[in-house]
């Protein structure tokens, strides 16, 4: 399955697992929709794979100023932990977070190293 399809299917699964009240598994779907979009992203730009699980992924990308910075707030809260929800920024739409930083990657802007 090319990466594509597996992003989709990340985001579907994190859409069902919404629906049916579960956040944590609809945050980790989304999570690791927004690895595989950064693995299709750097091959695209035929730049080497980042490497690390999804969390690993969302910091790099919160990090790298040259990433809009609306792209790196929402990687930073999506990868707020949910023992920190009170005290770092915290998403209430991880599907919509996935999603921006996700439509972010599929434009190939090149940008974030």
């Amino acid at each position: 399955m090319d990466h594509q399809a597996l992003i989709a299917q990340e985001l579907a699964t994190a859409e069902s697992a919404w629906n049916e009240a579960n956040e944590g598994k609809a945050r980790v779907c989304a999570r690791r929709a927004v690895a595989l979009a950064t693995d299709a992203w750097r091959l695209r730009c035929s730049l080497s794979p980042w490497g690390g699980d999804a969390m690993a992924h969302l910091r790099r990308i919160q990090q790298d100023t040259l990433f809009p910075l609306a792209v790196r707030e929402a990687a930073e809260r999506l990868s707020t932990t949910v023992t920190r929800r009170d005290s770092a920024p915290f998403t209430t739409d991880p599907i919509g977070d996935a999603q921006l930083i996700i439509a972010h990657l599929r434009m190939g802007s090149g940008e974030g190293g």
